[in-house]
């Protein structure tokens, strides 16, 4: 099986939110773990929090992650300001067509980004949204056997030609 995101990034910071707003983009849900944060860190950098500060002056912001953990997803609470699902189980798109229904957004205008090809990027594509691939937000400090595993799944990814 390959999957072809619509955007395949280096990073969140390459988003071109002008291009999507001409496209008729109004939200953006993000993965957590690895796209806006560090993996298991429930701190997002400064320049991250920056930049979404950004987004959110055009698109409606949320995040939709797999994290089940009780005591992270309270540290996360705490210093997320935006809508957030946790155990969203994806790529099932219940909790994350919840959110958007509860938020009056649908897929034709959405965007979702996230690291993981198998995960992020096919809950994106079953929404009927928008689909953004990004690098892990800490490729640059993450271990060896993380970015191998990384890059295995990467080869369900259907390059551009």
């Amino acid at each position: 099986m390959f999957l072809k995101p619509d955007y395949n990034l280096k990073s969140i910071y390459d988003i071109n939110l002008e291009e999507l707003k001409n496209k008729g983009i109004k939200a953006l849900l993000f993965d957590l773990d690895s796209t806006l944060m560090a993996s298991k860190t429930a701190f997002y950098e400064e320049k991250t929090l920056n930049w979404l500060a950004n987004v959110r002056k055009d698109f409606f912001v949320a995040v939709v992650s797999n994290n089940h953990n009780p005591e992270y997803m309270e540290k996360v609470k705490k210093v997320t300001d935006f809508p957030i699902v946790f155990e969203a189980k994806k790529p099932d798109i219940k909790a994350a067509q919840k959110l958007m229904n509860d938020n009056n957004i649908t897929g034709s205008c959405t965007a979702f980004v996230g690291d993981r090809p198998l995960t992020d990027i096919l809950c994106g594509q079953r929404l009927g949204c928008t689909t953004i691939l990004v690098d892990s937000i800490s490729a640059d400090r993450e271990k060896p056997i993380v970015r191998f595993v990384r890059a295995l799944e990467r080869c369900t990814v259907k390059q551009q030609i």
